[in-house]
């Protein structure tokens, strides 16, 4: 099996700048025409016909820079990616060198966090932290996005060139297999699927059963839950018409977690709103960010500084309207220099939660991708 440091000899000259696989249809692409920063603009560049395309990365804070362009050649598929053989032959080898921060000071930005829940200012806060991870060979993030895909249930994965996004991004690769539907836009329907509450996997399964049907079960996460699905629903009712909500939420799984799911649906209400616009309109939902929104951003921003584009979105629209946006969970950020990344995980802090479980909860959570990178 080939090594990090294996010579390009092979390498498909079709590698893309972007991909996004999801079983219900993928895309990738290549080359740059046009690039934008500001979300709005790629999103009037779409409603004008001045852009057929955009694909990329929206951060998790609304006034960073995004990494959206207007990509030079594409393709889609009706199913997920089949990873090329060359990367699934890249056995990328990687280690932890840091916490950021570690268990015991994100026990204390928990009750930090409860504390002004308590105080009644606000209702939910994701708190997440960080592991920072170094290779002595270089890193290949084609090779990990494949290993995401191929360890996925369902075939998630997403890579995106941060380069447009300018200044220290410049060289730097988001890549990911995150579970969690933002919107998804086909001809006049659109689709959610937030994700909130979750629950490890064990490979017992009486374990992993009772896990489920506990996570089910539980007050705390339904609530927990709620905040999301209302804040959707709040967001999409003057975009869509015959929204669909189902009164509870359902079980949905990965490899490492259960979660609370609900799936909306609805009809687009203006043929012009592209799924560009939708995304824009939904994020960040309760799930990565908290509510009331911009209460629990300023919250989170005081805790942990700027996430970039961790909780952020990924994904694409073209000018028809269609596209798909996933919430970028389950990443890591690859360096300019490919020695090193940043892996991400968080989880809903509301009133009733405890400091260690959501430390398990986040330590869960990183085993996706530091699975990737065959962290221990």
């Amino acid at each position: 099996m080939a090594s990090g440091n294996t010579p390009d000899v092979g390498r498909p000259v079709t590698a893309p700048d972007f991909l996004l696989s999801r079983p219900t249809g993928s895309l990738r692409s290549q080359g740059v025409v046009q690039s934008f920063t500001d979300p709005a603009d790629a999103a009037l560049a779409l409603r004008s016909g001045a852009c057929g395309l955009v694909v990329g990365a929206i951060g998790f804070e609304p006034d960073a820079p995004a990494a959206l362009t207007e990509p030079e050649l594409v393709v889609r598929t009706d199913g997920p990616l089949e990873p090329p053989a060359y990367f699934r032959g890249i056995r990328t080898r990687a280690r932890v060198v840091e916490e950021i921060p570690s268990p015991a000071e994100h026990r204390a930005r928990v009750s930090t966090a409860l504390t002004a829940i308590n105080a009644g200012g606000v209702g939910k806060a994701v708190l997440a932290r960080a592991v920072r991870l170094e290779s002595d060979e270089p890193i290949d993030p084609h090779a990990v996005c494949a290993t995401l895909i191929d360890s996925s249930s369902h075939a998630d994965g997403f890579l995106v060139d941060l380069s447009p996004a300018g200044d220290h991004c410049v060289g730097r690769v988001l890549v990911g297999s995150s579970p969690e539907l933002l919107v998804r836009r086909r001809g006049d329907v659109v689709e959610c699927h937030p994700l909130a509450g979750s629950a490890p996997r064990d490979a017992d399964p009486a374990v992993d059963q009772a896990s489920a049907r506990a996570l089910r079960d539980s007050g705390k996460d339904a609530f927990e839950h709620s905040f999301v699905v209302n804040s959707i629903a709040e967001a999409l009712g003057p975009l869509c018409v015959d929204l669909e909500i189902p009164a509870r939420p359902s079980l949905t799984s990965t490899r490492e977690m259960w979660h609370l799911g609900t799936r909306i649906r609805g009809r687009i209400a203006d043929r012009r709103t592209t799924a560009l616009d939708l995304a824009l309109a939904v994020h960040p939902t309760p799930a990565v960010c908290g509510t009331p929104t911009d209460e629990a951003r300023r919250l989170i921003a005081g805790i942990e500084g700027p996430r970039g584009f961790y909780a952020g979105t990924v994904g694409w629209a073209d000018a028809s309207g269609d596209g798909d946006w996933m919430v970028s969970i389950r990443c890591a950020e690859i360096d300019a220099g490919r020695t090193g990344a940043i892996a991400w995980a968080g989880g809903g802090i509301v009133a009733d939660s405890d400091p260690d479980d959501e430390v398990a909860e986040t330590a869960a959570k990183l085993r996706t991708v530091l699975k990737a990178f065959n962290v221990s």
